[in-house]
């Protein structure tokens, strides 16, 4: 790449977390988004909580949330999450100009990154976002749900719940803007310890409680108590869509992670 070229990111979790291959990829979410059921609604999400870990694991989980998505045509989605990889202090967006899947490439939106760089905390910097997986995994679901037009913001997110809900006041303050929080629950708990410690989060979610989010209850804990923090200032009400452990795929029953999808309108 000369210098000055735009920076494209490739995939760092094709071929682990989801297949690589076009084809295979594209049958897989297709045949996720078509099993799944979602409860009727009145009206459209504004957000959604989704899981992400391999598709084996927590897509059928996660195609819960994207199924709500069939006849919804956003303008954008702000896509928050962890950091696992690299240590982060506040928010960062990409560089990048788009991000590249094996089902093609997913356009970063410009004008939503530069508002959300005028906001306190916020930086540029695609550091953070070059091996992570916990935004690049729904990526896939995004193209097959709603297609390949949408531009999106990823943002690793790091800071307290109300500087996240500042910066979602700041780039999802239209309603044809849908945010998207990527977090997994508990980890590595016998599955009745999980799943009770689960359904504590599930409570505190459910009514819009980020301080009751405990701090070893999920990944995306920054990203999800700032979500619930900006569904308050909202005026939203959350809606659980389907929960599971990695133990009803087949995992290690001693040692679960616990999975959620929830849609906020």
């Amino acid at each position: 790449m000369a210098a000055g070229d735009p920076v494209i990111r490739p995939p760092a979790a094709a071929g682990t977390f989801y297949p690589a291959d076009a084809a295979e990829l594209a049958a897989t979410v297709d045949a996720l988004l078509s099993a799944a059921s979602t409860p009727p609604t009145d009206g459209r999400p504004r957000a959604l909580v989704v899981p992400h870990a391999g598709y084996r694991y927590s897509g059928s989980v996660a195609a819960q949330a994207y199924a709500m998505l069939a006849s919804r045509s956003p303008a954008r989605v702000v896509l928050l999450g962890p950091a696992h990889f690299v240590r982060l202090s506040g928010c960062a967006v990409p560089r990048a100009v788009a991000w590249h899947t094996p089902l093609g490439q997913v356009r970063i939106d410009a004008a939503a990154r530069d508002l959300a760089l005028a906001v306190h905390g916020i930086r540029a910097d695609d550091g953070p976002h070059a091996p992570e997986h916990a935004l690049e995994v729904q990526l896939p679901f995004l193209l097959r749900s709603v297609g390949p037009d949408v531009p999106v913001l990823p943002v690793a997110a790091h800071g307290s719940p109300a500087a996240i809900a500042d910066l979602l006041d700041a780039v999802a303050a239209d309603p044809d803007t849908l945010v998207v929080a990527s977090t997994d629950l508990s980890h590595h708990l016998p599955d009745a310890e999980a799943r009770r410690r689960d359904a504590r989060t599930t409570d505190a979610v459910l009514r819009l409680r980020p301080n009751l989010v405990a701090d070893r209850s999920a990944c995306g804990l920054h990203a999800l108590r700032g979500l619930l923090s900006w569904s308050g200032r909202s005026g939203l009400t959350a809606l659980l869509l389907g929960y599971a452990t990695s133990a009803d795929a087949g995992g290690d029953p001693d040692r679960v992670v616990g999975y959620a999808a929830f849609a906020f309108a």
